[in-house]
């Protein structure tokens, strides 16, 4: 439990904490914004637009930081497109990217455009969009996140490597 979760509003001045073995190399998170090698993330979103993606070294885990010779890793933004608050009190969200198939770590995701001060909650990231009608099937995350989400909010998602090769939706971006 970390003070920004008991404690929302410290939102304003100090940034969620993160598994610095699990981001790019050289990842830093502010109140707003994960920066990675130098490179925000909302300013590669200006740029060119979401879903977007920024690669970078994966850190060796259990280093304090050593980045990787061999393995990359990416961070996906994506933007809220619906939420959706179901008969059954889940809180369900929409991406303008289709999600079920990449190698995501959920338990990272990362509110990046503005500083929330709500209570944080689970919420549900359909991977694909949602049929009102449906059952979910396997390709919903369950993620902790800000309860006050938006058509609109920015989501940073960092994704898994492996020692020796990166995960293959990146490789096929080269």
């Amino acid at each position: 439990m970390t003070l920004t979760r008991l404690l929302p509003s410290l939102r304003r001045t100090l940034s969620d904490p993160i598994s610095h073995d699990l981001w790019p190399e050289a990842t830093i998170v502010t109140t707003t914004d994960v920066v990675v090698s130098g490179i925000s993330l909302l300013r590669l979103v200006e740029v060119c637009g979401t879903p977007c993606i920024h690669s970078g070294a994966a850190i060796v885990p259990g280093t304090n930081g050593r980045p990787s010779d061999t393995a990359k890793t990416a961070v996906l933004v994506v933007r809220v497109t619906d939420v959706m608050l179901r008969a059954s009190g889940d809180t369900v969200i929409e991406t303008d990217a289709r999600l079920d198939n990449l190698r995501l770590i959920w338990s990272e995701t990362r509110l990046i455009n503005r500083a929330s001060t709500a209570h944080s909650g689970v919420a549900l990231i359909a991977g694909r969009p949602v049929d009102q009608e449906l059952a979910f099937t396997a390709d919903v995350a369950s993620v902790d996140l800000p309860l006050d989400l938006t058509v609109g909010d920015l989501l940073a998602i960092p994704s898994r490597s492996f020692p020796g090769h990166q995960p293959a939706w990146l490789s096929a971006l080269e």
